[in-house]
């Protein structure tokens, strides 16, 4: 059971107590299914991407055995064609919701398995889902584009989407690398992949016309910082750019413009590719905005809040806003799994075409 002494760790003044820690940790558990699925909460659905990032978090918090049972919920469920549906009602393997299949949901397996690799160093929990993450990236990859980009996902009867999200390929651009650095220690080299991830990275640095316009929504601004395809100076450039549009002092970041909607979940990302860039002071403030979000008796955060009319909106407690959360703190506490993860350092580099 999750206690204080437990998640020390997850200390950062002004965010989180190792009290306030334990409390958003159990609130997580409290949501997993035994049969390891998490859903946003009890009653909603589960799709893949959020179900990792919880199980992520869990991970940061010392719950492995949780953890471990959220990614053979994974393993146990992926589709013959290495996918996963997009939505299962309350995480209900046999009440799928939305029969699609999105590449960047199907993707984030590979950094989830790579972080609770780093966490426990289980090589036989490695070796297991290694045929898992093989078969996601092989699905994702054959909707991969001439230009680099990534197809958004396979309709219902399997007709494949062309279309590429800019937020979804910088998501897809992290996992390949999480999924290049397993193969790497497992001696199994993957050079189609490493290609793959260097046609990615490309077209997002220098192709933003392959990509769908949505650039109101905040995810467009800060992702490809996070996925770790734009670093350095670019990557600072971008951040400064579109502050002023994402960021309400002392609220969080919006999640479209010009809605007066911030969001906790948008926030803590921000904070983590803040964290990635090194400015770490700015990531705390940011999550130090997002408190007002934060449920005292559950532990867990509102998704939303519209500040127009100071209203919480929607009425939800989600797993993966408390997950985005505890991650953030977790790197911007030195958590060197998250650390390695998201910075991105020791990860391995596609190969850039430079071309197109």
């Amino acid at each position: 059971m999750t206690s204080p002494e437990r998640t020390e760790h997850l200390v950062l003044p002004g965010v989180l107590t190792a009290h306030q820690a334990a409390d958003t940790v159990r609130g997580i558990l409290a949501a997993q299914r035994p049969d390891g699925a998490i859903p946003w909460f009890r009653g909603h659905h589960l799709d893949p991407w959020d179900h990792t990032e919880a199980a992520m978090a869990l991970d940061a918090a010392g719950e492995h055995a949780a953890a471990a049972r959220a990614y053979d919920w994974l393993a146990r469920h992926q589709n013959a064609d290495g996918s996963w549906y997009a939505a299962y009602a309350d995480g209900d393997p046999d009440a799928v919701t939305d029969r699609g299949r999105e590449t960047n949901f199907c993707a984030y397996v590979a950094v989830g398995v790579w972080h609770h690799y780093l966490t426990t160093g289980d090589e036989v929990f490695l070796d297991r889902m290694w045929p898992v993450v093989v078969a996601a990236v092989e699905f994702v990859l054959a909707l991969q584009q001439p230009g680099g980009q990534i197809g958004w996902k396979r309709e219902p009867d399997g007709t494949p989407v062309a279309d590429a999200l800019l937020t979804g390929s910088s998501s897809i651009h992290q996992a390949l690398r999480c999924a290049l650095a397993v193969a790497e220690t497992r001696e199994d080299p993957q050079p189609d992949w490493e290609l793959a991830a260097g046609a990615l990275a490309h077209a997002i640095r220098r192709h933003p016309e392959r990509f769908l316009d949505k650039d109101r929504y905040s995810m467009d601004w800060y992702y490809p910082v996070l996925g770790g395809a734009l670093t350095g100076a670019e990557a600072k450039a971008r951040i400064e750019e579109g502050w002023d549009r994402f960021v309400v002092p002392g609220l969080g970041v919006r999640c479209v413009v010009p809605n007066p909607w911030v969001t906790g979940g948008e926030s803590a990302e921000l904070a983590l590719a803040l964290w990635a860039l090194g400015e770490s002071d700015r990531a705390v403030d940011v999550l130090k905005s997002i408190q007002h979000l934060r449920d005292d008796a559950t532990g867990l955060y509102w998704t939303g809040y519209v500040y127009d009319d100071a209203a919480v909106w929607p009425v939800e407690q989600t797993t993966w806003t408390a997950g985005s959360l505890l991650l953030a703190v977790a790197a911007l506490g030195g958590d060197e799994a998250t650390c390695r993860v998201f910075s991105g350092t020791d990860l391995p580099e596609g190969l850039d075409p430079d071309c197109c």
